[in-house]
């Protein structure tokens, strides 16, 4: 962070210096919310969690070096007091962020949402962008109103991008964050049926996910909007910003677009990139030909700060995973692939991951599906998961092994489809799926694991690895 007097601070954020703190005292070190990543310099937010209390850590943290504490409750320690409990001491965290984001002139920031595809269009953006300066970019999905300012945070006047992610729990949302950390180049992916429990329709979806073009400058000031021109929601959007609009996707008519798109035996896309009057071959290290349009997304973007289609194209063939969970792919021992794309699931990204299955398993490896539950559908609960099964059945999946009650529709929706021969396997849970696994593997099977946050599918690949049992 760029370094700031603790009165300084203060000012910003709306707290009072408590404890032992001193008005000249200077924070120039990271912001955390963990004692234990406290170092000299460092401004340690304390805020209540469901296991511990941050305060309870303050002293610890300060014993580390942190110059000082942000909470909301008095603690034996240099401090800046926030009133209003957790939601004060979070609003006290954004604040600052938005202080320490306009100090930085000199940076451009980037925001990502959608419904899928936002962390890994993020750690792809990042990496392409640090060729040409000093990125940040938040670890797996810090996307939320704490995960969000920390990220800024840590950016300081060498910092040439910010790259956030921009996520949603309701309306409203994303036009807060970008209050904290105005964007200039905002990218909208996809619109689909993610927390559709929450929001109740599609269209709720679209008009949560546009505050962030909303929220861009406009044409004159820089502002670019890059919008998915395959997704009718996406490039609606185009009429509710100031932004310059850039389009993406397989359209002919997109500015920037793919062309002879296929995947090879490892399921890894490759295509002819067309930007900006150029052209070049681009061959991702990405699993999924969903990721094309996540990789175009990057090179509009990417276009925006001056590469030119030969550029991005290396850029993007380097660029690997860095979120876990994600199409993370290993080889165990007995030469069976294991794609674990646990980290979370809807509709969209489990018929994405259904389509890499099939794709992988296309030169006649065997392929066997673990689907868990696509959490927050609402009333499309039990069609949608009865969809999802029939996709793994017209996938050929050999066994689909479905976990958990909530995930029961799944097994029903492939037993409707009257050409397959595969078998279904229902279990309780991610331990049960492993076993269930281990029964039926043979040398050279390939297995998708795909299920929502709350399933904890994860587990399953973990314990395929490790070969052992569950404890």
């Amino acid at each position: 962070m760029i370094a700031l007097t603790l009165d300084r601070i203060a000012e910003i954020t709306q707290s009072r210096l408590s404890g032992s703190a001193r008005p000249t005292d200077v924070v120039s070190g990271p912001v955390v919310i963990d004692s234990r990543l406290a170092e000299p310099g460092s401004l340690f937010v304390a805020l209540s969690g469901e296991r511990a209390d941050g305060h309870d850590f303050a002293e610890s943290a300060v014993a580390a070096g942190a110059a000082a504490v942000l909470g909301s409750r008095p603690v034996a320690a240099p401090q800046l007091l926030a009133e209003g409990g957790d939601e004060g001491v979070v609003a006290a965290l954004g604040r600052l962020a938005r202080a320490v984001a306009g100090e930085l002139t000199d940076a451009d920031i980037v925001g990502v949402t959608g419904s899928s595809g936002k962390t890994t269009t993020k750690d792809l953006l990042a990496q392409v962008l640090s060729g040409l300066g000093s990125t940040i970019a938040p670890a797996g999905s810090l996307n939320n109103e704490i995960g969000h300012p920390l990220t800024v945070l840590r950016a300081d006047e060498s910092t040439r991008f910010i790259v956030l992610e921009v996520a949603a729990r309701g309306r409203g949302h994303i036009a807060h964050l970008c209050t904290i950390a105005p964007p200039r180049i905002g990218v909208v992916l996809n619109v689909g049926s993610a927390h559709v429990g929450e929001f109740g329709s599609r269209a709720a979806i679209a008009q949560a996910k546009g505050e962030l073009v909303e929220a861009l400058p406009a044409a004159a000031d820089g502002g670019v909007a890059v919008l998915n021109a395959d997704d009718d929601a996406v490039i609606a959007m185009a009429a509710r910003t100031s932004a310059r609009v850039v389009s993406y996707g397989l359209a002919p008519e997109a500015d920037v677009r793919a062309e002879d798109v296929r995947l090879d035996a490892a399921g890894r896309a490759a295509f002819t990139l067309r930007l900006g009057g150029g052209s070049a071959p681009v061959r991702l290290a990405l699993v999924g030909a969903h990721q094309v349009h996540n990789a175009l997304a990057v090179a509009a973007v990417a276009a925006e700060f001056g590469m030119g289609a030969e550029a991005v194209a290396e850029a993007l063939g380097k660029a690997g995973p860095v979120s876990r969970w994600r199409m993370e792919v290993s080889e165990l021992p007995d030469g069976v692939t294991l794609v674990n794309d646990a980290y979370n699931a809807n509709p969209e990204s489990v018929a994405a991951a259904l389509r890499t299955l099939e794709a992988i398993s296309a030169d006649g490896r065997r392929p066997l599906a673990v689907l868990g539950v696509m959490a927050e559908l609402g009333a499309a609960h039990d069609e949608e998961h009865r969809a999802a099964g029939r996709l793994a059945a017209r996938a050929g999946a050999a066994a689909l092994v479905v976990v958990g009650d909530d995930a029961a529709p799944i097994a029903e929706g492939a037993r409707e489809v009257p050409e397959w021969r595969g078998e279904v396997v229902r279990v309780p849970d991610a331990a049960q799926a492993a076993a269930a696994l281990r029964a039926r593997l043979r040398a050279g099977d390939v297995v998708m694991v795909k299920g929502s946050r709350v399933a904890g599918l994860e587990k399953v690949a973990e314990l395929l690895m490790s070969g052992e049992d569950a404890k």
